[in-house]
């Protein structure tokens, strides 16, 4: 049997030509029968594509060969083409929609004036040091708040943003100004949405802004459950979740009737980007009736 993979991967530097990357990416994922989703931007390249191993290395090293992308970051993880309905590559204006394109800097060694990069270790080792001086580390979602519903670091703030548009707004709107003074740790899925937010955190006034590099994926894979992240990591294809170890506790809890859970479920109404967790016995129940956002949005 073949073995696959999936690919997570991203590359911020300046692109004069999104356009013709966006042909030749979707050409190479065509020749080697990848499917998922890529964007291009004049800020670089965010992908994740699934395939047969052989294949999506093949694309690694071949996108790799382009001198913008041979830094590119890359986790691998379970899953493979089935995972995703089909190959879609896109040229927008971000390759993360903050909504703030013109704000951001690019040059070629990444995004300019953003957090300091920490490993997973050195996230550790800067929890023990702001505690033996009596400080605390703040963890930052970087994520769409009902991801963190099913996993997030101990202790963490999880702004109330429904997509990374809301993010500026939520920075702007003081409630974190408290914050700005105290060391914050960003954290997203594989990495790249905390490039953009810690760059975005330090030009509004944050001063001792991190993130961890390679995200929660490659905290994951240094600490699995063992360390400070809980729960399950929600993914953008048809797995939903995933877990790092078999020991991963189960955090969410199910919308219909509390009871823990790791599954969440979309809503019943196609346009709703809502998603919310329910257990095995109700998630039948996300498929027949809306979300309480949008009972509330007709409602009102």
């Amino acid at each position: 049997m073949a073995l696959n993979r999936i690919a997570l991967y991203y590359a911020f530097a300046p692109l004069q030509d999104p356009e013709a990357v966006r042909l030749w990416q979707r050409a190479l994922c065509e020749k080697l029968g990848l499917r998922g989703r890529i964007l291009v931007s004049r800020h670089g390249l965010n992908g994740t594509v699934g395939g047969p191993l052989d294949a999506v290395k093949q694309y690694v090293k071949t996108t790799r060969e382009h001198p913008a992308f041979r830094d590119m970051d890359v986790k691998y993880s379970e899953g493979g083409a089935e995972d995703f309905p089909r190959l879609s590559v896109k040229a927008r204006d971000e390759i993360v929609s903050f909504g703030a394109p013109d704000e951001l800097r690019v040059d070629e060694s990444g995004v300019v004036g953003g957090g300091t990069h920490l490993t997973p270790q050195q996230v550790h080792e800067l929890v023990e040091e702001k505690k033996a001086d009596g400080k605390d580390v703040v963890f930052f979602d970087g994520r769409n708040a009902f991801e963190a519903q099913i996993g997030r670091f101990k202790g963490a703030v999880v702004p109330d943003v429904s997509t990374t548009h809301d993010f500026i707004a939520e920075l702007e709107s003081g409630k974190y100004d408290h914050l700005k003074d105290q060391a914050v740790v960003t954290y997203c899925t594989g990495g790249i949405r905390c490039e953009v937010l810690s760059a975005l955190m330090v030009n509004r006034g944050f001063k001792d802004v991190y993130q961890i590099e390679g995200g929660i994926v490659r905290y994951g894979e240094a600490f699995g459950d063992s360390g400070l992240w809980e729960g399950s990591l929600y993914v953008f294809d048809r797995r939903m979740s995933m877990d790092f170890t078999e020991d991963a506790a189960v955090i969410g809890r199910c919308a219909e009737c509390e009871a823990p859970t790791s599954l969440l479920r979309n809503c019943s109404d196609p346009g709703c980007r809502t998603l919310q967790p329910f257990c095995e016995s109700h998630e039948d129940r996300s498929a027949a009736e809306p979300c309480e956002v949008c009972r509330e949005r007709r409602a009102a």
